[in-house]
């Protein structure tokens, strides 16, 4: 398996998109289907959607500005 776990920037002020590891996370995934292995390129596309569609969850979710219950955090 791939190690997917570093697709943002190591900035500590915010956690910002970096673009060109998303890229290279992409690259990757077509390089496992031109093997033939499309069984662990469909899986690693599903881990960068839920990590893409959880970080797009986390900014909007600082963008509302409301305080998360401790049960929400």
């Amino acid at each position: 398996m791939i190690d997917f776990n570093r697709i943002y920037q190591q900035d500590p002020t915010m956690s910002e998109l970096d673009a060109r590891q998303v890229a290279q996370r992409i690259d990757t995934v077509l390089d496992i289907l031109v093997g033939g292995d499309t069984h662990s390129a469909i899986n690693n596309l599903e881990i960068l959607k839920a990590e893409l569609l959880a970080h797009a969850a986390d900014e909007r979710d600082n963008r509302t500005g409301q305080p998360k219950s401790p049960w929400e955090i």
